[in-house]
């Protein structure tokens, strides 16, 4: 699963999954360009930046406007605090939805023209958010089920020349990881209810990114795969008396 050759954008590819990502490309051989608001605190070798807001329509249609050449495309950028539904305005809730939904929609069609040209491939960073009730965090639920689906309908209109494919993520360890989850003892808590017994690492994310992006997925296309490490126990399991011991 190599990219040799290949040039790579990653939106939000600066820190967390958005950095394993981009390690990953640029271990396997692409020529990999990040793009964010801010730089990385750890830049990796090889690896151009490049400021953008990716909620800034002309600013995205302008970076895309004069690369020479795209292969990939990794919608990766976005993100939400948490919120419950009534502390917030509707206006404060749209803003995740644009971050999360509307801009990876912006980047794809900005890109476009060169991935029809090149024959390459997008893929989305989707989450398991989408998939199941999201409290304190609906609207970044709702504009991830928006975006997987969004996915697929791309894949089928722009096929055969553009694959596009979505990530659907579980919990990753990034280095906020102790803001979510508190501390080591909290991620090795949250850890216990992953059948695989950890978090996932960005590198994990970044290697599923490169076999969606390479030659080896040629044939995959409007595919959602799963990358949460089996998902989560069903509560129901814990809570039923059947099998307890007494």
């Amino acid at each position: 699963m190599q990219l040799n050759g290949k040039v790579a954008v990653v939106t939000g590819g600066t820190r967390g999954v958005g950095a394993g990502i981009t390690r990953a490309f640029a271990e396997a051989g692409a020529q990999v360009v990040t793009v964010a608001r801010r730089p990385p605190e750890e830049p990796v070798k090889g690896v151009e930046f490049m400021p953008v807001d990716l909620r800034d329509r002309d600013a995205v249609h302008a970076f895309f406007g004069v690369l020479p050449r795209l292969d990939v495309l990794v919608n990766n950028a976005g993100g939400t605090p948490y919120r419950r539904l009534a502390d917030a305005e509707a206006e404060r809730h749209a803003r995740v939805v644009e971050l999360n939904l509307l801009a990876p929609l912006t980047a794809s069609l900005a890109a476009y023209p060169h991935l029809k040209r090149s024959g390459g491939s997008i893929v989305m960073t989707g989450s398991v958010s989408g998939g199941r009730p999201s409290p304190g965090s609906a609207a970044y639920g709702a504009a991830k089920a928006g975006l997987e689906n969004l996915a697929r309908s791309m894949a089928v209109e722009w096929a055969p020349e553009v694959r596009v494919n979505t990530l659907v993520l579980g919990m990753v360890r990034t280095e906020l990881s102790h803001l979510h989850y508190g501390g080591e003892e909290g991620i090795a808590a949250v850890s216990r209810t992953v059948p695989l017994g950890r978090l996932a690492d960005p590198s994990d994310i970044g290697a599923a990114a490169v076999f969606l992006a390479s030659d080896a997925a040629a044939y995959i296309t409007g595919a959602s795969l799963l990358v949460h490490g089996g998902g989560e126990r069903p509560a129901f399991l814990d809570a039923a008396t059947a099998n307890k011991e007494t």
